[in-house]
């Protein structure tokens, strides 16, 4: 019989060890599991990592030359790049059952017994012990690094309580409570956050990475136990309350660098495959795809900003969260104007705001200017720089005085002490009421493009006042309800003719 040839079924009815002896099941590392079924795999044209975008090309190679190399991994990035998410894949490339010697703390293999508990089973029942099946899904452990984790917490402790119930002596290896290492025996055990492991603790690790043994209370114990180990860290110039001593680097043999994603196209992926979105929300919001790569500008220009701390990252969460709040901003709209279905705008931008304050790590600089006003910032500088996609660059209409200014007319009538106040919760005939006041507007829109639906050509109108405005050709002024779009100049004296309010178009 060959045991690689048996259902899962056919598996999971064999329950004594003789029968899995004749089943001709061999002992087999882990390593050496997660190797032979990433080769099937690959041979198949199966994605392992599933989901995971933009790393085809960079991180997942470097993933696969070490499982094949049967290394230890170390995941090194900035916050919100998968790294997690990537180590609790790698169970898919585990056996989905593997036979254990029932009753035993270690999930001990049945034919190569390593605890004592096990041991005696066997000698006591010999064939007829008992084997239990074990899911690929038990077989992942995963433990955060705190200041507060022990060596007792991570490898095992002496346990009194366990010696006085049984009457056994100190001595006796019987009494040893096991840590979660001991505990992950055949599967994979995953620190995030290695940095942030105490020294002394990180020190306890050499012998388990490098020997394949442990060592408690000066017991001398060994126990070569088979373990895949992942660790994920931030840059150590980040983490300032600790980093990876030199010795433990030396003995994790692969260390993968994690990035963010290098193009708008994958953020995009990324985000909407990730954000929380109900049925109900996708049924009364509809986004555009400018809108869409506009929360993935945000997180470009924060990473680029001189506010923000370039060590710390931002987060992929920045533009998940920044998406749900997008969408939620937009349905709460259409909850207060009773209308069922609804087509973004860009004043529900001001709804992803509270999804970027928390998610940034500012400087000096940026705490002087305040989180809502940094948050605020990078919005403008995402519509700038998406404007130029879209509609002609003022830059260059400035450089180049022969060319036609298309925005001429726009400027002319906030020129002439005319404004506009454009609140969140306008309703839609409020809303498109306001925009249609302005005299070129939407010639402006229809001349770049064409093809457009009414409800995408009112948000382009409402996009092209924010664009002038971050090109300084209209000034824009964040109110409690939302923006007022009015003429520069006259925004900077701080001036207004009060002859003029009856023009001002205000609700």
């Amino acid at each position: 019989m060959s045991y690689e040839k048996l259902t899962t079924q056919d598996k999971l009815k064999i329950t004594t060890l003789k029968e899995l002896m004749e089943s001709g099941y061999q002992p087999k590392a882990v390593k050496e599991e997660l190797r032979q079924n990433l080769i099937k795999k690959m041979k198949a044209g199966e994605n392992v990592f599933e989901g995971i975008w933009g790393y085809e090309d960079t991180v997942i190679p470097d993933i696969q030359r070490a499982i094949l190399s049967r290394h230890n991994i170390n995941l090194l990035g900035l916050r919100g790049q998968a790294k997690t998410r990537i180590a609790r894949m790698m169970t898919l490339l585990m056996d989905e059952y593997i036979p254990v010697l029932k009753g035993t703390e270690l999930n001990d293999d049945p034919m190569q017994p390593l605890s004592r508990q096990a041991q005696d089973i066997l000698e006591e029942k010999g064939n007829d012990a008992p084997v239990a099946w074990m899911h690929r899904d038990e077989r992942y452990t995963e433990k955060l690094a705190t200041p507060d984790v022990s060596v007792a917490d991570l490898i095992g402790d002496v346990d009194p309580i366990k010696a006085a119930t049984l009457k056994l002596p100190y001595s006796d290896e019987r009494v040893i409570h096991y840590g979660l290492i001991p505990r992950s025996h055949r599967g994979i055990f995953v620190i995030n956050e290695l940095p942030d492991l105490q020294a002394r603790i990180q020190v306890a690790l050499f012998n388990i990475l490098q020997e394949g043994d442990i060592q408690i209370r000066g017991f001398k114990l060994r126990l070569p136990l088979d373990l895949q180990f992942v660790f994920t860290a931030n840059p150590e110039d980040y983490t300032n309350r600790g980093s990876i001593i030199t010795p433990l680097k030396d003995r994790i043999d692969a260390q993968i660098i994690t990035h963010y994603p290098e193009t708008i196209e994958i953020g995009r992926k990324i985000t909407t495959q990730e954000a929380a979105i109900k049925d109900e929300q996708n049924e009364a919001v509809e986004l555009n795809e400018l809108s869409k790569d506009l929360i993935e500008q945000i997180a470009i220009e924060a990473r680029g900003s001189e506010y923000i701390d370039e060590k710390s990252g931002v987060s992929a969460r920045l533009t998940i969260s920044a998406y749900e709040s997008l969408v939620s901003a937009a349905e709460r709209r259409s909850l207060l104007n009773k209308e069922s279905k609804v087509y973004v705008r860009m004043s529900d931008f001001t709804g992803v705001v509270p999804a970027i304050t928390g998610k940034v790590e500012l400087v000096y600089e940026g705490e002087q200017e305040g989180p809502g006003i940094v948050a605020q910032t990078l919005v403008g500088k995402a519509i700038r720089s998406q404007f130029d996609h879209y509609f002609p660059n003022p830059e260059e209409l400035r450089k180049d005085r022969e060319k036609k200014n298309p925005y001429r007319q726009i400027s002319k009538w906030f020129n002439d002490g005319k404004k506009i106040d454009l609140f969140n919760d306008d309703s839609e005939k409020e809303y498109r009421k306001k925009l249609d006041i302005i005299p070129g507007l939407k010639d402006l829109v229809q001349a770049h493009h064409k093809k457009l639906s009414e409800k995408e050509t009112y948000f382009m109108m409402e996009f092209a006042l924010h664009g002038m405005a971050e090109y300084s050709l209209l000034s824009k002024h964040a109110l409690a309800k939302g923006h007022s779009f009015k003429d520069l100049l006259s925004s900077m004296l701080n001036f207004e003719d009060s002859s003029d309010q009856d023009e001002d178009f205000n609700i």
